[in-house]
């Protein structure tokens, strides 16, 4: 089948899981207890998964229409002292996940969150579920779940306190780490109670009374921080680079420079007689397109890292370059242009395009590009495996540590029960730790040498033999009538896809890119038609923070200050204009339709909450207020990950084309939130990380290989440029609004309204990123 109509066949949140509905059990009796470092007490376990459905999100039913059948758990323990065990089974990349889940568990169990300790769960699907860190949806497919089992919890507290009362479970409450019998003034610990509740019955998910949000202690109130801020501030917190293990080896690859190359000879002669280095050997490849499995290469076995890399240094190698040996960025782009000139597969189509253009008074026509992006983590990929036969130990920074598990265990040919995945920090995910190419290449050494192996990638490494963003060209043809009404509009993207790295000679986007922008587009207009031409992919490809969002948003929003200046119009009135009036988009002519996994009837494209935000960002921010010459003031809004976002940006360009941001507004209505304090931390980071991007953010290619290594040529902006204000604004909801995305939907409006706010300032429409020199006098 093809990999296009198939999200199961892609890791990440691509693809879709069916789960029967929510039940949780009490394990306190099983070897779990053990396993969570806890000597008798009290343990329940409870399937979390998805929350497509807003039915779902209500009652905790789960049904999705492709997949498996699964049984995940996550446990909550209480020990005979009374601490709290919850277990984190997402991985902590300064989203604050493995705070914000837990927080829910212990607000609904009526837990005193400084009793509270965190553990991260191993790699392990079939228990915990789902474990991809990815796409924004951790909160919106766990929140519920969570609120269940915390619940469920004081429940069997609450049952346990009253039998030892003797009195209706009714008449108790669960309050700051104690059951209370308010008649009485009697109370006692949770710990006193975890025997006795361990007895009781699990109450089922129907009979559930949740906690009314107005008598919440944590959730909403932002003022938790995140478990490990004091490990991260000393020091002491553990990332997959601080991993040793006794008798380890480290390792560095010389990797095939070009994707799809392959070795032909190595001599290391120089590299053995570097002091530190104890051996040289050939690491398995796979032909590409190949997943996430290692590119192959040669491995410098070492007594240190440092020795590893200069020893890698002396190495002498000859490579075949293979078929992508001719890929350069500056033809590719005019291949792409020129292919979004023509006609291409239609996935949306509504009216007359042809007929409406051919009749406008007036056609607008708009070319962007933007070239490949590296994901430059803090923390470059990195690894430690130890195989013993036929069982194998990995420790490493992944998004996707139940994948990992699964894709070491077919690689090894070992049983996937015998592997272990444990899970550190991440420096960083963006989604390059989504794919575990780097825990393959340590598990396979590893198993060669006999012995435990580190693989550490270097920031070259990193840029050169990563997973890239694609590179991508928007051609949007906006036709207008008299009074300057948008009649017809038609936007061809061309960009080769991320289903090339599962599946060779795809060349049209997947539902999942093409739902990202394109074929959602809001805007109430008459004739509408979206196009996909073809594009080869000639490189690795993979999951970049919002991923395809950030093309299509660039190219609509900056049509949209386009189509402004052409009327002589006020941008923020245009763009309201454009979204129309308050309604539910009708997109039955999209096939495939991608909704980031949920379905449309639970989460569709609302207008009045998309507009909302563009009014409450022009509100917030002072749309139209004065500003000093050279300042210019630029607005866009997307949705994303089923959240809705707008940014404001105010720049200052002074005579010399220096490029300053004194001001950036952002409003997001992401539905129920948990934690707002790491909502404001995520669009800070998304603004910094956006106008990093659009500032110098660019890959390119010659002769098939990536031209630039480190951040002397991928520079990251620094902290004299980024934004001097970054304000965050959260449009509340009530508690029976779904939880949506936070993590990815600050990075697409950020740079249209940039280079908006550029125009607005200077009258220098750009068109193409990175802005590189396009300012300079």
């Amino acid at each position: 089948m093809n990999i296009q109509t198939n999200p199961n066949k892609l890791r990440g949140f691509e693809r879709h899981i069916k789960v029967e509905k929510v039940k949780v059990e009490n394990v306190s009796r099983r070897s779990i207890l053990k396993g969570l470092g806890i000597a008798g007490g009290f343990v329940l376990a409870a399937p979390v998964m998805s929350r497509p459905a807003f039915a779902a999100y209500k009652t905790g039913a789960d049904k999705m229409p492709h997949g498996t059948v699964v049984d995940p758990r996550v446990f909550v323990a209480i020990a005979p002292d009374g601490l709290v065990t919850i277990v984190a089974h997402r991985s902590e990349m300064g989203t604050g996940v493995r705070t914000s889940l837990p927080l829910v568990v212990a607000e609904e169990m009526g837990a005193d969150w400084s009793r509270v300790r965190v553990q991260q769960a191993h790699g392990d699907e079939v228990k915990y579920g789902n474990q991809d860190t990815d796409g924004s949806r951790s909160t919106r497919h766990y929140l519920m779940p969570m609120r269940q089992i915390g619940a469920s919890a004081r429940t069997m507290l609450e049952a346990a306190a009253a039998k030892r009362w003797g009195v209706p479970a009714t008449e108790v409450k669960a309050i700051n780490h104690e059951v209370v019998h308010d008649a009485t003034g009697r109370r006692i610990g949770f710990g006193d109670l975890a025997a006795d509740a361990a007895k009781q019955s699990v109450p089922s998910i129907e009979s559930l009374k949740l906690k009314d949000p107005k008598d919440f202690r944590y959730l909403g109130k932002g003022e938790i921080r995140i478990v490990d801020l004091r490990d991260i501030t000393v020091g002491k917190a553990q990332y997959g680079a601080d991993v040793r293990l006794p008798g380890m080896k480290y390792a560095v690859i010389a990797r095939p420079p070009v994707t799809g190359g392959k070795l032909v000879s190595f001599d290391g002669t120089e590299a053995t007689k570097v002091s530190g280095v104890e051996k040289v050997m050939e690491v398995k490849g796979w032909p590409w397109p190949s997943k996430f499995q290692p590119l192959g290469g040669v491995a410098v076995i070492a007594r240190n890292t440092g020795a590893a890399v200069k020893g890698r240094d002396a190495l002498k190698i000859v490579w075949d370059d293979g078929p992508n040996a001719k890929y350069e960025s500056v033809a590719y782009r005019a291949q792409l242009e020129e292919a979004a000139r023509k006609p291409g597969l239609i996935v949306r189509k509504e009216g007359d395009v042809d007929a409406a253009l051919k009749g406008a008074d007036k056609v607008i026509v708009g070319e962007y590009y933007l070239p490949h992006l590296a994901h430059v983590t803090m923390e470059p990929p990195t690894a430690v495996a130890d195989v013993k036969g036929d069982k194998a130990e990995i420790w490493a920074p992944l998004q996707s540590p139940g994948g990992t598990r699964e894709d070491v265990a077919k690689t090894l040919g070992i049983p996937e029960e015998n592997v272990t995945i444990n899970v550190t920090l991440l420096g960083g995910g963006f989604g390059r730790k989504s794919k575990c190419d780097y825990a393959l290449e340590a598990a396979l050494l590893s198993k060669d040498l006999g012995a435990p192996v580190k693989v550490q990638w270097t920031r070259e490494d990193d840029v050169r033999n990563g997973f890239l963003h694609t590179v991508s060209a928007e051609r949007i043809e906006a036709g207008l009538d008299k009074n300057g009404k948008v009649i017809a509009w038609r936007h061809r993207s061309v960009a080769p896809s991320i289903a090339s790295t599962f599946a060779a000679d795809t060349v049209h986007e997947a539902a999942f890119e093409l739902g990202m922008g394109l074929v959602d587009m809001p805007f109430e207009i008459a004739n509408i038609q979206c196009e996909n031409p073809e594009a080869a992919a000639h490189t690795r490809i993979g999951w970049f923070r919002s991923v395809s969002n950030i093309p299509h948003a660039f190219a609509v929003q900056s049509m949209v200050a386009e189509i402004a200046h052409a009327t002589n119009r006020d941008p923020k009135d245009t763009l309201l204009d454009l979204i129309g009036s308050p309604r539910l988009v009708n997109l039955s002519s999209v096939k495939d339709l991608w909704n980031y996994g949920e379905p449309y009837d639970s989460y569709p494209i609302d207008t009045a909450r998309l507009r909302k935000v563009v009014e409450l960002v022009a509100d917030k921010g002072g749309w139209g207020r004065s500003v000093p010459k050279g300042h210019g003031l630029g607005i866009a809004v997307h949705r994303s990950f089923v959240s809705y976002i707008a940014t404001m940006v105010e720049v200052s360009v002074d005579e010399k084309g220096k490029l300053t941001v004194p001001r950036v507004d952002t409003a997001i209505d992401c539905g129920t939130y948990v934690n707002p304090e790491r909502i404001q931390a995520q669009i800070e980071g998304a603004a910094i990380m956006g106008l990093s991007l659009a500032k110098y953010g660019e890959i390119t290619f010659k002769d098939g290989k990536v031209q630039q290594g480190n951040f002397d040529n991928f520079p990251v902006i620094r902290i004299d440029e980024a934004p001097l204000v970054t304000n965050v604004h959260i449009v509340p909801h009530d508690p029976d609004t779904p939880p949506s995305g936070v993590g990815e939907p600050g990075v697409p409006p950020f740079a249209p309204a940039l280079i908006n706010a550029i125009f607005a300032a200077t009258g220098k429409r750009i068109r193409a990123l990175p802005i590189g020199k396009q300012l300079e006098t």
